[in-house]
């Protein structure tokens, strides 16, 4: 089956630039004067929007190459694919040889979702849930929050991530870490991919987070974020695959914990720096590309690939901490109300990130795996000159190599899906992050307003927040049905379902 009207919609495409073909659900692109370039993939549900400014963002992300050597290899697209600010389209994948792409990952490095699962039914939480939400929100929105920590320990949250925090902590505690159970935050660290650490330098942080002596009161850390980022309370109300479920201790009826959170102000302050970079290094007598997206080749300047890969680790580590604190908060405010809840990790994984090209392993989700792109990153990262020359960058899709989690969610008025995946070899072993938008902020602020509850899909939503504009922006009607971005990954065979959790409230900073 075809979608309606193909026809006309491929004439249109055309006369923007694109040549674009259709097959089973997948739509083919390239720009048709960069015939040289490779055709980017982009998997949609039939009934879904085709967006042509997403597509020549991604025709525009494929045809990238670098003057001294480097190319794009491979693009595709996962389902939740809609435009992107940047000039790069959310849900796009590249594989990249000789160069990488800075701003193909963004500002929001290493954005991601963590999934946490607690033995609490739903009538237990929702007896003390006016108490739990008023010390979430002191947290979340009013800095009631203490994340202080030592210079010593910000130093190695920047150059290790999670371990080195951890390290630091169990030395000397500081903050609301003090009540935690650091032994319980250590073993949950094989549940964050790679560990929740990537070979960053302290010294790329920005200035005023790092010091030699002192605490660091660091405002940004430990926040939710604006945009689609939040913390939500969900539901664990159906269980697909039991096998793996129960591996991962995840059952009907728990209550579920599911934060979406990224790098803050780090990301933005590295991102942007290395765009900048990246434009600045540009052969000084050669036209800027059109698509003003400018990679850093290996060949001409690799002490900068080395640079960059290592500050954007450096933010990574910074996320991945964020995470774990936005988590520790609440686990903090749930055994205050609820007493003895122990609230374990899931997973924890990104999805806005550039990590090396796997070739010569076996695509499966083991430590192998995670220790062998570990040491790819650490080998690039202190030498230009060695081997390494392939990455996979992407920006709004997550990793699902087989038998790894996947974390989908919906909107804060749908399902969200804990997956398994596949390692599928033609999505660049990868899986969306989300439903993806079907309507911009903009158009929701410009008319959500006017529109009722019913018609932005807000009836019957717990949405905890300080800003009604951002509940507006953020209702289920700006966003495409979670539950066909699914369907077409399974079948396409990129991920498989184990369970699927209902959202009870969220908190929108």
């Amino acid at each position: 089956m075809q979608p309606k009207n193909l026809k006309r919609l491929l004439r249109a495409l055309g006369r923007q630039g694109l040549d674009v073909t259709y097959s089973d659900r997948t739509y083919s692109v390239r720009l048709a004067n960069s015939l040289d370039a490779p055709v980017a993939e982009v998997l949609l549900p039939e009934d879904f929007p085709v967006e042509a400014k997403a597509l020549k963002q991604l025709a525009n992300l494929a045809s990238v190459r670098h003057p001294s050597g480097g190319c794009v290899c491979r693009a595709c697209a996962t389902p939740d694919f809609h435009p992107g600010d940047a000039g790069v389209a959310i849900g796009s994948v590249v594989e990249t040889v000789g160069q990488v792409i800075p701003s193909a990952v963004g500002s929001d490095i290493n954005c991601g979702m963590r999934l946490h699962v607690a033995d609490l039914t739903i009538e237990e939480f929702l007896t003390k849930r006016d108490q739990f939400v008023e010390r979430m929100k002191g947290d979340y929105f009013f800095g009631t929050r203490d994340v202080t920590m030592t210079a010593q320990a910000m130093r190695a949250l920047f150059q290790y991530g999670v371990p080195g925090w951890l390290d630091a902590m169990l030395d000397r505690p500081t903050g609301s870490v003090v009540k935690s159970d650091l032994q319980q935050l250590t073993e949950e660290s094989e549940r964050i991919f790679l560990g929740g650490s990537m070979n960053g330098n302290w010294k790329l942080a920005p200035e005023e987070l790092v010091s030699d002596v002192g605490l660091v009161r660091d405002g940004g850390l430990a926040t939710i974020g604006g945009g689609n980022h939040f913390v939500e309370v969900q539901r664990v109300d159906k269980v697909e695959n039991r096998t793996l479920a129960h591996a991962w201790g995840v059952r009907e009826g728990q209550l579920a914990f599911m934060i979406h959170s990224g790098s803050r102000n780090v990301g933005k302050y590295i991102g942007g720096m290395w765009r900048d970079k990246a434009k600045a290094a540009w052969q000084k007598n050669l036209k800027y590309p059109d698509s003003q997206i400018f990679p850093l080749s290996t060949s001409s300047h690799p002490e900068l690939v080395a640079s960059y890969l290592q500050a954007e680790a450096t933010a990574a580590n910074y996320g991945f901490v964020n995470r774990l604190l936005l988590a520790e908060l609440l686990r903090l405010r749930l055994r205050e109300v609820y007493k003895d809840v122990e609230a374990p990790l899931v997973y924890d994984l990104p999805h806005n990130i550039t990590l090396p090209q796997i070739e010569d392993v076996e695509t499966s989700y083991t430590m192998s795996l995670q220790s062998k792109i570990q040491n790819r990153s650490t080998e690039r990262s202190r030498s230009p000159k060695s081997k390494i020359d392939k990455w996979v960058t992407r920006k709004g899709a997550c990793p699902a190599y087989a038998g790894q989690p996947v974390i989908i969610p919906g909107s804060m008025g749908d399902y969200s899906y804990l997956m398994v995946g596949r390692g599928n070899p033609a999505f660049c072993n990868s899986a969306s992050h989300g439903a993806g938008r079907l309507r911009s902020r903009f158009d929701l602020n410009r008319r959500g307003a006017s529109e009722s509850e019913a018609e932005l899909g807000l009836t019957g939503v717990d949405c905890i927040t300080l800003r009604e504009e951002r509940r507006i922006e953020e209702a289920p009607a700006a966003y495409k049905p979670i539950q066909s971005v699914i369907d077409v990954q399974v079948a396409a065979g990129m991920v498989d379902v184990v369970a699927r959790l209902s959202p009870v409230l969220t908190f929108k900073a």
